[in-house]
């Protein structure tokens, strides 16, 4: 009966984990290097990820301080933030660029708090489909009605202890949000 809590622990644990990566990518207002994940840089023939090329700090809290490693890739890195369509201009200085990030008004910082909710209720959606198959693997096996009762009940304590942990996760990240 372990091997079933196991495998969802296990699988749960990687939704929180899939919960903290995409909060993450959310604007707060605040600059993040994790914002700029997903931008591609066409770089020596190939597609490659940003912070493969380049030093990306935080100088301020609003600001992005992006040093290439080549010069040569001040051009290209412009050009893949603006393709990213993440509504950043960058600026370029000749040796880095810089993005800035500006504050979120009351309106968007509302729309954005609604988002994270809405990431959080995906992730438990998630974490119910992980409960579902955890169940149903140990239906499939040849467990006694009374295994399997005392099996969806721990569970269950793992689902709701997962789930308290998204709500945990989403409330911190909503005040972040909110804060100015």
């Amino acid at each position: 009966m372990q091997q079933y809590i196991d495998f969802a622990n296990e699988h749960m644990e990687k939704t929180i984990n899939y919960l903290k990566s995409e909060l993450s990518k959310v604007k707060t207002g605040r600059a993040q290097t994790s914002m700029l994940d997903n931008v591609l840089i066409e770089a020596y023939g190939n597609n490659t990820p940003l912070n493969q090329v380049s030093l990306l700090t935080t100088p301020d809290a609003h600001q992005i301080l992006i040093k290439p490693f080549d010069p040569n890739l001040l051009e290209p890195i412009e050009k893949g933030i603006l393709k990213s369509n993440l509504g950043f201009n960058p600026i370029n200085d000749g040796e880095n660029i810089r993005i800035n990030i500006p504050p979120l008004t009351e309106e968007t910082r509302k729309e954005v708090a609604k988002n994270v909710k809405a990431i959080g209720e995906e992730t438990k959606v998630k974490i119910r489909n992980v409960r579902r198959d955890s169940l149903d693997k140990a239906k499939k096996d040849e467990l006694t009605k009374d295994e399997l009762k005392g099996l969806e009940n721990k569970i269950q304590e793992v689902t709701n202890k997962y789930n308290k942990l998204i709500d945990q996760i989403v409330k911190e990240k909503e005040d972040e949000v909110m804060k100015i």
